[in-house]
């Protein structure tokens, strides 16, 4: 309930709830509205940007379920992702209609990710990130070397996907395509973490020991997270392969993992708003910096050319910066900014 002070509650459901007040319904209406509103605005290049940004969003929020929630360390999530593109693609080829193919593939993806997913029982740390490096170089292996499957180094053409007839050829299309999972896998998560399920996960990986003592299985539940993050990365793998309509195994490599690590821990770990948040940086970050290339390039060619050569080492120095002075990500950050204003001009 709303009141003159803040919000108070009068029952555990209402306390539960996602937006708990009118306010942040509204927003969050708002927001939505604007989001359909945008592609009417943008140009062409600036959507096709926006929707690397929803299929990220989507592999980000499952990274940080298995991670940031659970405290599984992956370092195969790009593979993954490259499993469920690749199974999708292959539906798709056979004649399954867009969104079967779209689920099975990431059903599939969950059954792989699942069985490397059991030396977590016994691996924790970077034991258990190696291990998932191994299963991150044991898919790149079959994506290049997997015959009819995969293409090989030619890798898969995919039409444009189509529900029903109608055809998302367009960026437009694909805009409101691609928000709709988007939205779908943040609402997904969100009640995980809310459930039965998310509470285990989040004991697991504060003090996995007295969570055992509890009552808590860890074998079922951390199959669980695998199982459920490589499902919502399929997702994004069998989307990003039918937006741009070619699946190679140059896509899935073992940078993609990293981008999607540096996405959580850019956002914050645990935060489903944090991976929103990491995965729009990340994004733009490559952009941000081709724009300020492209802005020196009439005065001084030379810088030009040397920001575009240290694009990586852009990347790396900013993710450096953020694990030494904002280590709770940007979605801490958010949070800062909302309590400062929620009692301006008082004090705290």
């Amino acid at each position: 309930m709303q009141g003159k002070c803040g919000l108070f509650f009068t029952t555990y459901e209402s306390e539960a709830q996602v937006f708990p007040s009118g306010f942040q319904k509204l927003m969050v209406g708002l927001f939505l509205a604007a989001l359909c509103a945008a592609p009417f605005v943008l140009n062409t290049h600036l959507t096709s940007i926006v929707n690397l940004i929803f299929i990220s969003v989507i592999g980000a929020v499952s990274l940080n379920l298995l991670t940031g929630v659970c405290g599984q360390i992956s370092l195969g999530h790009g593979a993954f992702l490259g499993v469920g593109a690749y199974a999708a693609g292959q539906c798709s080829l056979h004649g399954v209609p867009f969104l079967p193919a779209i689920l099975t593939g990431g059903l599939i993806t969950a059954l792989v990710g699942m069985v490397f997913g059991v030396p977590s029982l016994r691996l924790k740390g970077i034991y258990l990130a190696i291990a998932t490096l191994a299963a991150q170089l044991v898919l790149e292996y079959v994506f290049l070397h997997g015959g009819v499957l995969t293409g090989g180094s030619n890798g898969l053409l995919l039409e444009p996907p189509s529900i029903l007839g109608f055809s998302f050829d367009t960026e437009v299309r694909m805009y409101f395509l691609l928000l709709a999972f988007a939205a779908g896998a943040l609402l997904m998560v969100t009640n995980i973490m809310r459930s039965k399920y998310g509470r285990a996960f989040v004991s697991i990986r504060d003090f996995y020991l007295s969570a055992e003592i509890v009552g808590v299985n860890l074998f079922r539940y951390k199959l669980a997270a695998f199982g459920i993050s490589s499902f919502l990365a399929g997702v994004a793998g069998g989307l990003w392969g039918h937006y741009t309509g070619y699946i190679s195994a140059e896509q899935f490599n073992i940078g993609l993992s990293i981008s999607y690590l540096a996405m959580i821990v850019i956002g914050g770990l645990g935060s489903v708003l944090g991976s929103v948040f990491g995965a729009v940086f990340i994004v733009l970050l490559p952009e941000i910096l081709n724009a300020l290339a492209n802005v020196l390039a009439g005065s001084w060619p030379d810088v030009a050319q040397y920001i575009v050569a240290l694009r990586e080492g852009v990347f790396g120095l900013t993710l450096i910066l953020f694990l030494i002075f904002e280590p709770e990500g940007l979605a801490h950050r958010w949070r800062l900014v909302k309590a400062y204003w929620k009692l301006y001009p008082f004090a705290h």
